[in-house]
């Protein structure tokens, strides 16, 4: 796996298409210190990104309080 040193201030996802005439894809936005970087998906790279973020917050610890 590649190591990564960058992690995402932002995260934006919208389903208007890029440009807004592409009705038939999502585009990602990931927003670091280094720039922005844009992924386009469609509707099965959506779906099963949506998917394996419900998996995985499903499996996350109940935050502790001090």
């Amino acid at each position: 796996m590649t190591k990564r040193s960058t992690s995402a201030d932002f995260v934006t996802a919208f389903a208007t298409g890029w440009p807004e005439n592409q009705p038939d894809i999502m585009v990602l936005s990931l927003t670091t210190q280094n720039g922005v970087q844009d992924f386009a998906l469609n509707k099965d790279q959506a779906l099963l990104i949506a998917k394996t973020m419900t998996e995985t917050a499903a499996r996350l610890a109940k935050p502790t309080t001090s």
